[in-house]
Parts: C-alpha cells; structure tokens; sequence
C-alpha cells in the first residue's frame, strides 16, 4: 500500500472540467454534461484512503488492479464494483521489513483463510473474481502499516452484490461439508513445499501429507452424518484418498512417497465432489482451475 503517487482532492478540477464542458456544448447536450459532471462529483466523493478499508467494503480500485495504490473508490455493494474486502490482519511478528516476498508469503498463507470465514463456499462467487491483498511496501512499513486487506476481486469487469456468507442461509450440513472441504484444501496448499522435487526436500512433502491426512480425517468425522447416497459416495472415496495421503506421509523415500501421492493428490479433484454438493444443494461450478 505505498503511497508512490501523491494523492490530492480532485473536486476542484472536477469542477473546473464540468464548467469547461458545459460552456463548450450546445443547450441539448447541457443535461448530458451535467449528468457527466455529477457522475464524476460522486466518484470523487467516494475517494478513500486504501488504509481506511474495512471488511465487507465494497469498492472500485482507481486503475489497474494490481500495482501500488493509495486510494480506492468505495461503493454500495448493491452497485457494480471491481472488488470486495474480505478479510484483513496485522504482521505483528515482524519487528522490521520483511522484504516484499515474505510479506507476500504470509498473505499467500492467511488471506485465504481470513477470506474463507467471509466467503465458505469459493464455488459460489461470481465468475472471474480471484484473492487479492494489498501489503505494507518498505516505505509505508517505515510509517507503522503492517496491515494486509484480502480482497476478492475481478481484474476485469464488474459485478453486483456482497459475497458476504449468511449463516443464517447455510444449513448445519452445508456448513458441515464446507468447513471439512475448506481445510481439506488448505492444508494441501499451506503446507506446499518450495521445492519442486520430492527428492530435494522428502521431509517438507511427508509434512504436507500428514497435514492433509489429518483434515481428511476431520472432514470425515464432519460428513459422518450427513445424508445422501452422493455424500456417501464421497465420503467412501475420501477414505481411500485418505489413506493414500497417510501412506505418503510414511515414506521411506522418494519413490515410495511418489507412488503414494498420485493417487492421494487426484482423489482430491473437485470435480469428484460435484455430486454431493449437489445434493447438498450447494454450488456446482468451481471458478478454480485445478491442478493437473
């Protein structure tokens, strides 16, 4: 969230456009310019300081997504807008800066939950919206921000509404499978090994498998009573996968975790999870791309 780009008030250039605009065009296209003109007074009105956004602020970014910026345009979330905050936290460990790919690191670490208590169900959003956060930058860290706002967003067109998770809506099994799913996935990507090879670091995957193991476990326990022939499908074939990720966790080497992980890592395809949630009656179609 540096603030790269000096921000100033625009209300009297805007004034000073509309004036300009409106003596330039005939008395038919006055109401347009003045139309024009209130549209920009309102946009300007809006301006708030990136610092000052809360959870559940609804708001259009002032140009490109992705980038340093300082202020925000807020917006009823009733209108069309870019952006959604959905979550946001202090780096309270870090007594200097950690440089901008650890910074990034721990929001790639716990954006998505934050995001995940305001949104439960990722497949519900609309399509196109990704996570994204705005970070302390060395310069700002040295004027006491360590906020980091996780944002869900599109880098693209617009769209309408809250994604704000009603509790109220959910059901006790739809909260259920959500819950046991969430942590299912963010074990598996929280837990990632930086190396590319399970050679170079046999230790850090078996980590991530016994991660995995565990919220299987739990996910399990959680559908155990839930109804459903699909949910029980499921629940008979998240067993298996289970038990891979658990044979994998006890790899004596590599080729053993190898064998392993395949099949732990394909039984956690989504797209096995389509009929039960449909039968739960929740969203269908993943905006995610899954990792092949």
């Amino acid at each position: 969230m540096a603030i790269r780009t000096p921000y100033r008030p625009l209300r009297g250039i805007s004034a000073v456009v509309a004036l300009l605009a409106i003596g330039a065009v005939g008395c038919s296209d006055v109401s347009d310019a003045v139309d024009s003109a209130k549209d920009g007074a309102k946009k300007v009105a809006r301006q708030r300081s990136v610092f000052s956004l809360g959870i559940g602020d609804c708001y259009n970014p002032n140009g490109k997504v992705e980038g340093d910026t300082f202020a925000v345009e807020i917006v009823p979330c009733g209108e069309a807008h870019a952006g959604q905050v959905v979550g946001e936290f202090k780096i309270d460990e870090e007594k200097t800066y950690p440089g901008d790919d650890a910074v990034s690191a721990i929001a790639d670490e716990r954006c998505p939950v934050e995001a995940g208590k305001f949104a439960q169900d990722t497949w519900a959003l609309p399509k196109g919206v990704d996570l994204f956060y705005y970070t302390p930058t060395q310069e700002s860290w040295a004027t006491g921000d360590r906020a980091v706002t996780c944002t869900y967003t599109k880098e693209s067109g617009k769209f309408t509404g809250s994604m704000k998770a009603d509790a109220k809506t959910l059901k006790p099994e739809q909260t259920a499978y959500l819950k046991g799913a969430n942590a299912v996935y963010d074990a598996l990507w929280a837990n990632q090994s930086e190396e590319d090879y399970v050679e170079d670091d046999l230790d850090g995957y078996k980590a991530q498998a016994k991660a995995v193991a565990a919220a299987l476990d739990a996910h399990l326990e959680g559908l155990q009573d839930i109804e459903g022939t699909e949910v029980g499908k499921l629940r008979e074939q998240l067993k298996k996968t289970a038990e891979h990720w658990k044979k994998a966790a006890n790899a004596t080497d590599a080729d053993a975790f190898y064998i392993a992980y395949d099949p732990a890592f394909t039984g956690l395809d989504p797209n096995k999870t389509v009929a039960a949630r449909k039968e739960l009656g929740l969203a269908t179609t993943d905006a995610e791309v899954w990792a092949s």
